[in-house]
């Protein structure tokens, strides 16, 4: 870390991203702990994940929700009179991403989910995109804590994109083909998202089916989570798929929607699951009483 960044005491690197290196720091003024996200530049190969850095300040430091993880400053520092790198204050949050912490329960992945959604729409109430969700770019954390992460290729809302941005597993058709992104684009990247973590295997976008040669390979048709796992709500399936459809007028409207019908699949599956827990229960005190019975013959 820079010697040059004053006001931090730097405790450990916590992470490594693409240019980029995460350290656990206090800020000596508040005593507050914080990550602080250090990109350098030594080439101008290194210009995009400045400007990432710089967008990532722009966007975050308007939010502030309980599922969007908080941008709190942003240094510049130069050597002679260039910029030499950027370091990104950052809400330091104790989880890792949904990528290697997946829920192990329906009821925790609608929770997951719901949180997500939650922080999306205040995104979208702020006037952007975020255009990268992710199970990299979703933080899971103790106590049922969950925050949306890297705003770096967040787009103003009814914009188009110069170059393809997004990664390839979970991107929405109208990034490929640099088309206007709106809140439909997220739910896209969520609906990708969602059938990863369900099923361990990748949604079939445009960029993931295509070959060496970027030609898009005939794909068969995506099977449907519950065709993969039965065990999985066919209510929940019906929605994930329903995000993922290649026309954005197709998909869930917005992020409201999306929350509003995984809440109800949720209430849904807490009912039936509380209804069987009372017929178990109900079988173990009728067997229960059947062998008292027995023994009083």
């Amino acid at each position: 870390m820079s010697a040059e960044l004053s006001g931090y005491q730097i405790e450990r690197q916590i992470g490594i991203g693409a240019r980029s290196r995460i350290f656990a720091a206090v800020a000596l003024k508040t005593g507050r702990r914080v990550a602080l996200k250090r990109v350098a530049r030594n080439s101008r190969d290194d210009d995009r994940f400045i400007r990432q850095a710089e967008n990532e300040y722009a966007v975050g430091h308007r939010i502030d929700h309980p599922h969007v993880r908080g941008v709190i400053a942003l240094h510049r520092v130069r050597r002679r009179l260039r910029l030499a790198e950027l370091v990104l204050a950052l809400e330091l949050v104790d989880g890792l991403p949904l990528e290697k912490a997946l829920p192990n329960r329906l009821d925790r992945f609608l929770a997951i989910f719901i949180k997500t959604a939650a922080g999306l729409e205040a995104i979208h109430r702020a006037g952007f995109v975020h255009a990268d969700i992710k199970p990299h770019n979703i933080l899971r954390g103790r106590g049922g804590v969950v925050k949306i992460i890297d705003l770096g290729q967040a787009s103003p809302s009814g914009r188009r994109k110069e170059r393809i941005q997004g990664t390839p597993e979970f991107i929405a058709p109208e990034q490929v083909h640099r088309k206007i992104l709106n809140e439909r684009t997220d739910v896209f990247n969520v609906g990708a998202s969602m059938y990863w973590v369900l099923t361990c295997e990748t949604y079939p976008t445009e960029i993931a089916g295509r070959n060496g040669r970027g030609v898009t390979l005939a794909a068969a048709r995506p099977l449907a989570p519950i065709e993969i796992n039965a065990k999985i709500p066919r209510s929940l399936s019906d929605l994930v798929m329903e995000c993922c459809r290649s026309s954005p007028g197709e998909r869930p409207a917005d992020m409201a929607e999306l929350r509003t019908r995984l809440t109800s699949i949720r209430a849904l599956w807490n009912k039936r699951r509380e209804a069987y827990r009372l017929e178990h229960l109900s079988r173990l005190q009728r067997g229960a009483t059947d062998e008292v019975t027995r023994n009083c013959e």
